[in-house]
C-alpha cells in the first residue's frame, strides 16, 4: 500500500502525510531512478512467528472487557508519533489500554487500532495498522517516518495475526469501520485525539437531537474506568514482567554506586547518575519508566526533582527514584537513599531509620482483605510518632493525627503507595472504593514508599536536619496470605546501604 495512491478519505484514519521537508530533498524523481530502485531485490520470505506469550492472556483481558460492554463497538488506538522538535519525534509507546489488551508492547507499530466489534455472544477484535509497503512504491525509500530505508522494515499482516493470535488487517480498511460511528461506539479518548476528533464528530452528526448526552462522553469515561480498573490484579505473565523490571533497575542502581568515584567528580554528578541508569535501562528493557529523580543534598527534598543537574558531593545523601521499563511496557519504581560518601551521619541515620521504620511497618500489614488506605495510615502513624519524638510538630503525635491536623505531613506531604504496571501509577482511572478504598487482594502489585523531607529553609526544624531528604520505595506483590516485597534484594537497611556504597568503593 503507497502512501502517495491513498485517497483523503483513506488518510483520515491513517498515518499523516510525511512533514514536508521539500525545500531540502535531494531524493530523486527520474523515471529511470524509481525503475532502478524499485528492482533487483532479493526475495523476502513471510515468516510466520508463533504466538508470544501474553497473547492468551491479551485474549483474556479482551473478553472480560466485552463482558463489560456488550453490544458496543469499542476502539483502542495505540497512538501516533507525538513531535519533539520540527520534523523529529519522541520515542514512541503505545497507549498502555492498547498493549494491555493486545500483548504488543516496545514494537507496536504508530498509529495502530484494536477495534472490537460487537457480535451476538460478544465480540470480534481486530488490529489495524499500517502494513509494510513493497518495493515496487515509493514508500520505502522516500517516506522518512514510515519508509524502510529509513526506519527499517515493518512487519506484514500476516506477521502481526501470527505473533498476536488476533486478526489484523490494513489501516486503510478502518475507515470503514470509523465511519459506522453511532452511539454504541466507545474510544479511548486520550490515546489518539485525532481520531477521537473524528469519533466525536461522527456522533454529533449521527445523534444532532442528543448533543448533550454526546458531548458528555459519560461512554467513553466508563470504558477508560473499566480498562483501569481491569488492571488492579494482575496475571501471572504481568507478575512475571514486574519481576524482571525490577531486577534490571537493581541492576540499574548497582551501575550507580559503581560509578559513583567519577560521578562526584562530575559538576553535574546527578546527570551521570541519570545517565548510567538510562543505560542500564536501554541495556536490559525498552527505557526508564518515568523520568529519573537523581536528588543529591537538598535537592532530596524536591519531590520530583527531574532536572537533575546539580552536584554529587560527599557528604551529602543522594536520593535515587528510578525505574526499568521491560520491552513488554511493564516498569519497577524503586528508591533508594544513600550515603555518597558510605556514611551516614547521626542525622541521616536517624532519619533514615525512621523511614525504613514506617515502610517496614506498612508492609507488615499487608494480606488479602485489607484495605489500601491502611497502608498509608499505618506508615503515617510512625511518620508522626518520630517526628513528635524529634520535637518537631506543635502537637502529640496523637493529636497530628486527627485528620482536622496532620501537622505531621509537611515533612512528608505525598502518598505512601501507588499501584504499579504497564504505567508507573497503574490504575488511576480506577474507582475510589477499588482503589483508594479497595480491599487488596492476591495479585495486586503496588508500591509502599514513606519518606521524609526537611526543606533546607525550613525554621520549624533543627538546622541540622535543614536539607536532608529520604525515601525508600519497594515494590509489593500481594500474595494469597500475606505480601512479597519483589525488591528486598536492594540494600534497605543503614548498615547494608553503607556496606553496599563503601564495597563499590573499594
Amino acid at each position: 500500500m503507497s502512501s502517495h495512491t491513498e485517497s483523503p478519505q483513506q488518510t483520515a484514519t491513517s498515518e499523516p502525510e510525511p512533514r514536508a521537508t521539500s525545500n531540502r530533498s535531494t531524493t530523486p524523481g527520474s523515471d529511470a531512478f524509481k525503475e532502478y530502485i524499485g528492482s533487483g531485490w532479493a526475495e523476502r520470505p513471510d515468516v510466520l512467528p508463533g504466538a508470544r506469550e501474553q497473547a492468551a492472556f491479551a485474549a483474556d483481558r479482551r473478553a472480560r472487557i466485552s463482558r463489560l460492554h456488550p453490544g458496543k463497538r469499542i476502539v483502542i488506538p495505540a497512538g501516533r508519533l507525538k513531535t519533539r522538535s520540527n520534523d523529529t519525534d519522541y520515542a514512541f509507546r503505545a497507549h498502555s489500554a492498547f498493549a494491555h489488551l493486545t500483548g504488543w508492547g516496545s514494537d507496536t507499530e504508530p498509529g495502530s487500532v484494536l477495534v472490537l466489534e460487537p457480535t451476538a455472544d460478544g465480540h470480534d477484535a481486530t488490529l489495524y495498522f499500517r502494513e509494510r509497503a513493497g518495493r515496487d512504491s515509493d514508500e520505502f525509500y522516500a517516506n522518512p517516518e514510515i519508509g524502510e530505508f529509513w526506519i527499517g522494515p515493518r512487519p506484514s499482516l500476516a506477521q502481526v495475526a501470527s505473533d498476536l493470535a488476533l486478526p489484523a488487517r490494513g489501516i486503510a480498511e478502518l475507515t470503514a469501520v470509523i465511519e459506522a460511528t453511532d452511539e454504541n461506539t466507545l474510544v479511548v479518548r486520550e490515546a489518539d485525539p485525532t481520531l477521537t476528533d473524528q469519533i466525536d464528530g461522527l456522533r454529533l452528526l449521527n445523534l444532532d437531537d442528543r448533543i448533550a448526552d454526546v458531548e458528555a462522553h459519560e461512554g467513553d469515561d466508563e470504558l477508560a474506568r473499566d480498562l483501569s480498573e481491569l488492571r488492579l490484579v494482575k496475571d501471572s505473565f504481568e507478575i512475571g514482567e514486574l519481576r524482571a523490571a525490577v531486577d534490571a533497575t537493581a541492576r540499574g542502581f548497582d551501575d550507580v554506586v559503581a560509578d559513583l568515584p567519577r560521578i562526584t567528580a562530575h559538576r553535574r554528578g546527578e546527570r551521570l547518575v541519570e545517565g548510567v541508569f538510562n543505560g542500564r535501562a536501554r541495556a536490559d528493557g525498552n527505557a526508564v519508566g518515568y523520568d529519573t529523580i537523581a536528588a543529591s543534598g537538598p535537592h532530596a527534598c524536591i519531590l520530583h526533582w527531574t532536572r537533575n543537574d546539580g552536584p554529587v558531593v560527599p557528604g551529602d545523601l543522594i536520593l535515587l527514584d528510578a525505574g526499568v521499563e521491560v520491552d513488554s511496557y511493564y516498569t519497577a519504581d524503586i528508591t533508594r537513599t544513600f550515603p555518597i560518601s558510605g556514611r551516614f551521619t547521626e542525622t541521616q541515620r536517624l532519619v533514615y531509620e525512621a523511614v525504613r521504620e514506617a515502610a517496614d511497618a506498612a508492609f507488615a500489614i499487608v494480606r488479602p482483605g485489607i484495605r489500601f488506605r491502611e497502608i498509608h495510615a499505618t506508615a503515617m502513624a510512625v511518620i508522626a510518632r518520630r517526628t513528635a519524638e524529634w520535637g518537631l510538630l506543635p502537637v502529640s503525635a496523637e493529636e497530628a493525627l486527627l485528620a482536622d491536623n496532620q501537622q505531621h505531613r509537611r515533612y512528608m506531604v505525598h502518598g505512601t503507595s501507588h499501584h504499579l504496571g504497564l504505567d508507573v501509577h497503574d490504575c488511576a482511572q480506577a474507582r475510589r472504593d477499588l482503589y483508594l478504598d479497595g480491599v487488596l487482594e492476591p495479585g495486586m502489585v503496588f508500591t509502599i514508599e514513606p519518606g521524609l523531607y526537611f526543606q533546607p529553609d525550613d525554621l520549624t526544624v533543627p538546622e541540622h536536619f535543614r536539607g536532608i531528604g529520604v525515601r525508600i520505595e519497594d515494590n509489593i506483590l500481594v500474595t494469597a496470605d500475606g505480601a512479597e516485597n519483589l525488591s528486598i534484594a536492594i540494600p534497605r537497611t543503614a548498615d547494608e546501604v553503607e556496606a553496599w556504597v563503601q564495597g563499590a568503593r573499594n
